[in-house]
């Protein structure tokens, strides 16, 4: 122990006894140990600036917290007036942006933690669990960096897994093309969509995957399964992972993952996340329980239930549907929690696959996908609807948007429902009327903007077209029909960075360089509303995260710059401080701890490296040592 650590408790407490000693007024309370033990009192902090996100105070000169809630917001005066003589006023965040805590309201745990685990060759730069993996793009380097790492594969007792590869850049994938690379040990080939997987012979053998197996199944599941190619998507996929998840993961390195998306998560400023619509698996939940539900974890994060699962234990039956649903609502513990009345549902295929349904069809001639069947879509949909559950819809297609529009407006019809709010997931195509009709039925949006980056510029090319990529995720019309609009990463779907996705919307820049779609920029008020309070709105949590108000928890993210003070390309580069949790002061870089931990690697500004699977070592074994001394 320091020298300094041993009487902190004791200027503390000098402090709170006699508070007229300006100089104690001003601690720093990086020098009080509350990262894992908060302080119970009252503190007051003052920052370079708090951008509240309350339209009614939009920036405050200081705040003040207590018990995890915020007590005071406003002019330094009238916060020291509420909050109380004894109250110590920190300066730590003198130097910083404040905002309200980051809510990223669309992750999938399971699926990043999985594919971090993997041989990661991706359309963009990702920093994996074995290290840096930059983008490629194109053909011959996507081939040249896959044959390198099948080659470099050594124990062939295991599968080679890979995830990243997108056909549109990447050039065919076939079994046979697999075969030829590895004729002597199983293949995996996971698409950048999740939506699809592309398997060698032997891979096909070790999984147990047969002609007769798959004869067994659905006609719909069949019509998704190619099995000369080797090639499952959609419900064809969804068809055959049972038999796929016991080779993706060992226990060691499931857990491993989930440990990176917490650090992920953190160094981003995500102060809740959400995952709607995840695997039905009181084992697997149990998982993602152990490593984000203890106290310690630097945020919250809730899930809603996956109706098309629920669907799959016993079709077309209304009462059994509900009761699956209300049985998976227990299984949160912690820090982790299930939204009550809250269902994800789907509609057509991914936007990454060139699944969507679309109106107009495709250039090259191909089709589209549903993921659930319109007929059954609907029956999910009036089941959730007349039980008073707010419904989460992944949908990417116009022809997708149509169906969910017929759904919404026969409920509406049938049984109107006021503040339903029906949220349309993903908003990668849709008509400008069909957006006015889904705003005036009472629907609102959680579009994820990094779609516009990373796929619109190929897609100008191929298969879409430049006039409809141009029109990809049309945030214009829902701002000009005054709908709710707010952001999601769908991570792995996009990196969770909430910087990031406000930087999509704001510049609509492409991967390949030049602006797609100006008329659908985001003015920047309404892009941080989009991972903030119009975040929170969009899964009910309003009422205690995304604004800085006082009642609400005291969750911020700290900035070093502001996204008002940055030109708008660089909205991205900003770096996150550190966050609150309820009250808990949360650096990224967290100061040393004497008998623990020697050091934690410092990351540059907007830098993404292999420290962070380091730090989310070091995280877990600063728990163990805290909770030992």
């Amino acid at each position: 122990m320091s020298f300094l650590s041993k009487f902190k408790p004791i200027v503390l407490n000098f402090c709170l006894v006699f508070p007229m000693f300006g100089h104690c007024d001003a601690i720093r309370l990086q020098d009080i140990d509350y990262v894992t033990k908060p302080y119970s009192g009252t503190v007051i902090y003052t920052a370079r600036d708090f951008i509240t996100m309350d339209p009614k105070k939009p920036k405050a000169e200081a705040i003040a917290v207590r018990d995890g809630k915020f007590l005071a917001v406003g002019s330094l005066k009238e916060v020291r007036s509420i909050a109380g003589e004894n109250a110590i006023l920190s300066k730590s965040l003198d130097d910083l942006i404040v905002m309200p805590g980051f809510v990223e309201q669309h992750v999938h745990p399971v699926l990043a933690a999985l594919a971090m685990n993997m041989k990661v060759i991706s359309i963009e730069d990702w920093d994996a669990i074995d290290g840096f993996s930059p983008a490629v793009r194109n053909k011959k380097n996507y081939r040249k960096r896959l044959t390198t790492a099948i080659n470099e594969h050594k124990d062939k007792k295991k599968p080679f897994i890979t995830w990243g590869y997108h056909h549109y850049f990447h050039g065919e994938m076939s079994r046979s093309i697999l075969d030829e690379l590895a004729p002597d040990f199983p293949i995996f080939v996971w698409h950048r969509s999740q939506h699809e997987f592309y398997l060698n012979s032997a891979a096909l053998k070790l999984a147990n995957i047969t002609d007769d197996y798959i004869a067994s199944l659905s006609r719909s599941a069949k019509e998704m399964i190619n099995i000369e190619k080797g090639h499952f998507f959609e419900q064809g996929l969804i068809a055959i992972l049972p038999k796929l998840t016991p080779h993706l993961a060992s226990s060691e390195q499931f857990t491993r993952g989930l440990e990176y998306t917490e650090t992920y998560y953190h160094k981003n400023g995500i102060t809740l996340a959400c995952e709607p619509g995840g695997f039905l698996s009181k084992e697997l939940q149990t998982r993602i329980n152990a490593v984000y539900s203890d106290t310690d974890t630097p945020f919250n994060h809730c899930f809603i239930g996956d109706g098309k699962s629920f669907y799959a234990k016993k079709p077309d039956d209304a009462k059994r549907l509900i009761e699956e649903t209300k049985r998976v609502e227990t299984w949160g513990s912690g820090r982790t929690w299930y939204l009550p009345n809250q269902v994800k549902l789907f509609t057509d295929g991914a936007i990454y696959s060139q699944l969507m349904q679309m109106k107009d069809g495709y250039l090259d001639g191909h089709h589209g996908a549903w993921i659930i069947d319109p007929p059954a879509f609907e029956f999910m949909f009036n089941t959730y609807w007349d039980a008073g559950y707010q419904i989460h819809v992944h949908n990417n297609g116009d022809a997708g948007m149509d169906v969910l529009l017929g759904a919404l407006e026969k409920a509406m019809s049938r049984q109107a429902r006021e503040d339903h709010r029906s949220v349309l997931v993903h908003f990668g195509f849709a008509q400008p009327e069909q957006v006015k009709r889904w705003i005036e039925l009472g629907g609102i949006v959680s579009s994820n903007p990094y779609y516009v980056t990373a796929l619109a510029g190929k897609y100008s090319e191929l298969g879409i077209g430049v006039e409809r990529s141009s029109n990809m995720v049309p945030h214009e019309n829902v701002l000009k029909y005054g709908g709710s609009l707010s952001f999601h990463s769908d991570m792995p779907m996009a990196p969770a960075k909430p910087l990031q996705l406000v930087w999509s919307a704001v510049n609509r820049f492409t991967a390949e360089g030049p602006v797609i779609g100006p008329q659908h920029r985001v003015p920047l008020d309404a892009a941080l509303k989009a991972i903030t309070i119009e975040a929170a709105y969009s899964i009910q949590m309003e009422h205690r995260v995304g604004s800085i108000e006082v009642g609400k928890d005291a969750n911020l993210t700290m900035m070093l710059n502001s996204p008002y003070n940055v030109a708008p390309k660089d909205i991205k580069d900003i770096k996150v401080w550190g966050t609150m949790l309820e009250g808990r002061l949360q650096p990224v870089e967290k100061l040393n701890r004497s008998n623990q931990v020697d050091s934690v690697a410092k990351v540059s500004p907007g830098a993404e490296d292999s420290s962070i699977i380091k730090e989310a070592t070091l995280v877990k074994l600063r728990r163990l040592l805290s909770h030992n001394h």
